[in-house]
């Protein structure tokens, strides 16, 4: 189906959106005082975070999301995020009292640092050689945090850049496109070098943990994680293998697998050794693959096809007609009908709903825990 947008409308919109940011920006400036000011919130991964500093740097269109439909629903035009609309940490900012988390490389972004920044790229990894050239790897974005840091030290002085940096919030989404991009791009020599899938898990979340001691190194205690999806069922992985007849992408998923058990323990350990280490893991595998199979169940109607792509499940990543060599594209009429919205992301509904229940679902009920991002927000 075709739709069509105006050049007109995208700058009205564009306005209205920067007037708004920068409205809520001062509201969450409002006071000095840390004691009653939010806690910030650092974000740190992918796609599933990304809220535009893919825009700024030279990628493919594989890595941007900055042309229409994206963005269609909310904002009404394409910000750089990977859904058409609010993303899982947008939500997040929301419930913590936040205004939305700016990109690290939009311009003009350090007077609201002390909310936070999205330090996020679609595509980055935890190995730099994940997509090397192409993205913001998760050792540049650690540097990136580190520049941040410096900032806030240097305006406001190391006690109360020390207060925001330990009560802030750290926001991680990372290692799907380490899993993905192997089959994605028939790349498998980190695969091959590796003796076994578990030593391969190993290498990522050592490069993860590297980043999450440094962190904890300048102050930060409160973590929050999502582990990965079933990522071998998703739109854009089901249609690899045509003799697979759309069949889940079995090698992909036990890989995550194995990436979620050794992160579990890894935070567990964490725990343990790191004096005040706090944190909270919110069990993304479970909470997706329930909309995926049983959608009706969270008022949705698809589960396994995208709302917008092109081939079987709409797998074929060609939304917005912009990704080579396809230029022809399907839309749904309804996104919130759908868990995808691409072939590898998820609909501005579905990522409300898992921002809630990361949020505030029960410690006890095996969604999320030690503690829920409410919790988290709220202990010193």
């Amino acid at each position: 189906m075709a739709r069509t947008s105006s050049i007109f409308l995208f700058f009205l919109h564009l306005v209205l959106f920067s007037t708004s940011l920068e409205a809520k920006s001062e509201k969450g400036r409002k006071t000095n005082n840390r004691e009653e000011a939010a806690a910030a919130l650092f974000i740190f991964g992918d796609s599933f975070l990304d809220a535009g500093n893919n825009n700024y740097i030279n990628t493919t269109n594989l890595g941007q999301a900055n042309f229409w439909p994206y963005g269609e629903t909310f904002f009404r035009f394409p910000t750089g995020r990977f859904s058409d609309g609010r993303l899982i940490s947008d939500f997040i900012a929301e419930y913590a009292n936040l205004p939305l988390i700016p990109p690290f490389l939009q311009p003009e972004t350090q007077r609201y640092y002390i909310n936070g920044v999205n330090f996020a790229s679609a595509g980055a990894g935890a190995l730099v050689e994940t997509l090397q050239g192409d993205v913001i790897n998760l050792e540049t974005q650690l540097g990136y945090y580190k520049k941040v840091e410096s900032w806030l030290r240097e305006k406001l002085g190391n006690d109360e850049a020390k207060m925001i940096i330990s009560r802030a919030v750290y926001l991680f989404s990372i290692g799907s496109n380490d899993y993905i991009s192997p089959f994605l791009t028939n790349n498998f020599t980190l695969l091959i070098n590796s003796s076994s899938d578990s030593k391969y898990v190993g290498i990522v979340i050592g490069n993860l943990t590297r980043v999450i001691k440094e962190i904890y190194e300048s102050g930060g205690r409160k973590f929050a994680f999502t582990n990965l999806p079933n990522l071998g069922c998703f739109p854009g992985m089901r249609i690899i293998r045509t003799e697979d007849n759309g069949r889940c992408l079995k090698e992909v998923s036990s890989l995550a697998k194995l990436h979620n058990k050794a992160l579990s323990k890894l935070l567990f350990d964490l725990n343990k050794q790191l004096k005040g280490f706090k944190y909270s893991i919110f069990d993304m595998n479970s909470r997706l693959r329930q909309r995926m199979n049983h959608p009706s169940k969270y008022g949705l109607m698809e589960g396994e096809t995208a709302c917008c792509g092109t081939g079987q499940f709409r797998g074929v990543f060609s939304c917005g007609g912009k990704r080579l060599p396809v230029k022809e594209f399907q839309l749904c009429e309804n996104p919130n009908q759908y868990v995808f919205w691409d072939s590898f992301h998820l609909t501005e509904m579905v990522n409300k709903q898992l921002a809630q229940e990361m949020w505030n679902a029960p410690t006890n009920s095996h969604v999320i825990g030690p503690y829920n991002l409410k919790n988290l927000f709220q202990i010193c």
